[in-house]
């Protein structure tokens, strides 16, 4: 069996394969394990998220034929709950991102079923600089869902009749809320002459403290007085 292996003739994939499983029947060693025979059923995971209420629950499917339907779908791109179990009737998820089983995350703009490397700068996702004027190439995975895929990030954008445990039925507070002027008065409903600074998402620190973030393109009487 070994001595199969070790000899110095040009194997191809089906002899390999062939010759891992007379090690699994006569030796016992896992072929799996060694990464010559794939494993059958593979699961994928999916991380469903509602906006609305905040929760969050993760779902590993093991049937491919439950969520081939998805594959060469981009992200942003939304499907029925259908697709993945019956019990999703009446809910639509869009595609928020993922990784592959290696866990390089899903980069936006990129059409390709599979991993590229990329130059980045300081201006792009999936990279901190380290040193000003720092590029440097590393590997992202495709926008496109493909059989890699280990996780998927869904987002609720149509809510069913069945709620989801854990998802739907949850009703966890806001620790980050907008920041921009227009984007709270149009969460709030709130008129021009309303102070949008009451109205501010606070989070809450660990000495007990809450913190406000500082509220984007806010128009104050000293910054009319400053311009004049």
């Amino acid at each position: 069996c070994f001595f199969f292996f070790s000899s110095r003739r040009r194997h191809t994939r089906s002899s390999l394969v062939s010759w891992a499983r007379r090690c699994v029947q006569e030796t016992g060693i896992n072929a799996e394990y060694m990464g010559i025979v794939q494993k059958k059923g593979q699961k994928m995971k999916f991380n469903i998220s509602d906006p609305v209420s905040g929760g969050q629950k993760s779902i590993a499917i093991d049937d491919e034929n439950q969520y081939r339907a998805l594959f060469e779908k981009r992200m942003g791109n939304e499907f029925p709950g259908e697709t993945l179990d019956p019990k999703f009737a009446g809910y639509i998820f869009k595609i928020t991102g993922g990784n592959d089983k290696d866990g390089f995350c899903m980069r936006q703009g990129i059409l390709k079923n599979g991993r590229v490397r990329i130059l980045m700068d300081k201006n792009q996702k999936c990279y901190r600089q380290r040193r000003k004027g720092e590029r440097k190439r590393k590997s992202v995975r495709g926008c496109i869902v493909g059989k890699d895929i280990g996780v998927l990030a869904l987002s609720i954008v149509k809510h069913g009749e069945i709620p989801i445990e854990g998802v739907t039925t949850v009703k966890r507070a806001r620790s980050l809320g907008p920041k921009r002027a227009s984007t709270i008065r149009k969460l709030y409903k709130l008129e021009k002459t309303d102070d949008v600074r009451k109205f501010v998402v606070r989070k809450e620190m660990k000495n007990g403290k809450k913190k406000a973030p500082k509220i984007q393109r806010l128009v104050t009487s000293e910054r009319i007085r400053r311009k004049k």
